[in-house]
């Protein structure tokens, strides 16, 4: 009788250090909840774990491509630097969060334990190389963001928006389904370079993969919340817990973009393919940004008017995407980088202004803030000028880089739109400096929330932010270099 022959899985586990580590930790964080009280501690020990994961990420980003688990996954330079966003995204996420729940009384170990995974699922979705992998790191991902967006059971808003958020993602993932079926039924197979191998041997689109490929971008446009199908982001960033908002607004659009950007590079790069999704994603990308930046005028919530705002900046990301070369690529990772700092911070900046007995953060809150905290208000203009696209802030850099990459290769007039849109952004990003600076308190009818003490992980937050995005964009060139790694195994 012949010995039982176990596969060698130790270049698998190698390949998948960094998201170990994540999942790790995110079990042990469940352990010990079971022994301690102050919750604070499971944050401390999730950052830990992330700093662990972040080094063996590094240690990786100099080593050869791996493949594992069947070639299912990879650990390239394209994987690995998304790897680094989703990490820093976590941490800045899990700093303000320790401030954040423990001053509404939500310090509980699920939250970070949640968050963890939901970090895993993002990092599978970089490192995934066929469409199973995908969803299986799409749906990880999204099963722990609707909990925690539901996270807050004293407002029945935080309920609503996790229930909003569940129900429309689960329509978003049956059309992701449904496309892989069809993709599938094309080319007989799930595995990228596969199908990107079949569908270069064709002198034609095939009717069918342009179907398949049709739905696999509804699903990935309900995830980076591009137009018409973010629907669901206003209520759920208004109504979650401002710590949950500040990690989906970033970590959910980032791994988004991760999947789409390898399915397409990748699969679909075909000449009889390219042009059709090229169309398909410019047109996504100009109504998502007007739709994003006009919506976004009317908002007196500032954390609405963040998540139109946020909707508004998939559509410069897409900018990045229409292109379809490498330049397009590290534009679209250089933006997700700047915009994990900028909005992080300014999400850190409203949970300290936000009330607790009110869902949501009216503009009116920061009348006069300049004079009642002085280096708050400071700050929240240097995300503000930042999120505008003004230089020399590192959000400027951003735009730069994916409207220079779009024309480039020869789509001019879709950087322009950008650029049109990044002017009327100017107007309500603005608004929110006029009100810190040119409006006293008194002007706002009823009392003003008092500005809390800074404690200090959201001051170490704050301060890393405004930091990045002061230094960086003086000096991108770091960031820049990053980016360049980021090639496909």
């Amino acid at each position: 009788m012949e010995p039982i022959q176990f596969p060698d899985l130790s270049g698998a586990i190698v390949s998948l250090l960094p998201e170990l580590a994540v999942a790790i930790t995110a079990f042990l964080v469940m352990f010990i909840d079971l022994f301690v009280k102050d919750k604070r501690v499971l944050g401390y020990v999730s950052i830990l774990g992330l700093i662990v994961a972040a080094v063996l990420n590094y240690v990786l980003l100099n080593s050869p491509t791996w493949l594992a688990f069947q070639q299912m996954t990879i650990s390239d330079g394209y994987s690995l630097v998304l790897n680094l966003i989703f990490i820093v995204t976590a941490i800045l996420s899990i700093l303000v969060s320790l401030s954040y729940l423990g001053e509404r009384e939500l310090q509980r170990g699920e939250y970070y334990a949640l968050l963890l995974f939901s970090t895993v699922g993002m990092m599978l979705m970089g490192a995934a190389t066929d469409l199973i992998v995908v969803f299986l790191g799409l749906e990880i991902m999204s099963i722990a963001l609707y909990v925690l967006a539901a996270f807050n059971r004293q407002q029945l808003g935080s309920g609503e928006a996790g229930m909003k958020y569940f129900v429309l993602g689960a329509f978003a993932s049956a059309f992701f389904l449904y496309g892989v079926a069809l993709v599938y039924g094309a080319t007989g197979s799930t595995y990228l370079p596969a199908m990107g191998a079949h569908f270069a041997s064709l002198t034609s689109s095939d009717p069918l993969a342009l179907v398949g490929l049709g739905l696999l971008l509804v699903g990935f446009a309900f995830k980076v919340a591009a137009v018409p199908f973010q629907w669901w982001t206003p209520d759920v960033y208004q109504g979650a817990p401002t710590s949950v908002t500040a990690f989906m607004s970033v970590g959910a659009k980032a791994a988004g973009f991760a999947s789409l950007i390898r399915v397409l590079m990748v699969s679909f790069s075909a000449e009889s393919f390219l042009l059709d999704w090229q169309v398909a994603v410019a047109a996504l990308a100009v109504i998502t940004m007007t739709v994003g930046n006009i919506a976004a005028l009317a908002q007196r919530d500032v954390k609405r008017m963040l998540a139109y705002s946020s909707i508004a900046h998939a559509g410069y990301l897409l900018v990045g995407v229409v292109p379809g070369t490498m330049n397009g690529v590290e534009g679209v990772l250089f933006y997700l980088m700047s915009y994990t700092f900028i909005n992080i911070g300014a999400f850190a900046v409203i949970s300290l202004l936000e009330r607790r007995s009110v869902l949501g953060s009216s503009i009116g809150d920061y009348a006069g803030l300049s004079k009642r905290s002085p280096l708050l208000a400071g700050i929240m203009l240097l995300f503000m000028v930042s999120l505008t696209g003004l230089p020399p802030m590192l959000g400027f850099w951003g735009k730069v880089y994916v409207f220079k990459a779009a024309i480039d290769a020869g789509w001019t007039w879709l950087a322009i739109v950008g650029v049109l849109n990044s002017v009327v952004s100017a107007f309500y990003y603005l608004g929110v400096v006029v009100q810190m600076y040119f409006r006293s308190a008194e002007d706002e009818a009823g009392e003003l929330a008092p500005v809390p003490s800074l404690s200090g992980p959201v001051m170490v937050t704050l301060v890393l932010a405004a930091f990045v995005t002061v230094i960086f964009g003086f000096w991108p060139t770091p960031l820049v270099d990053l980016t360049a790694l980021a090639a496909f195994g």
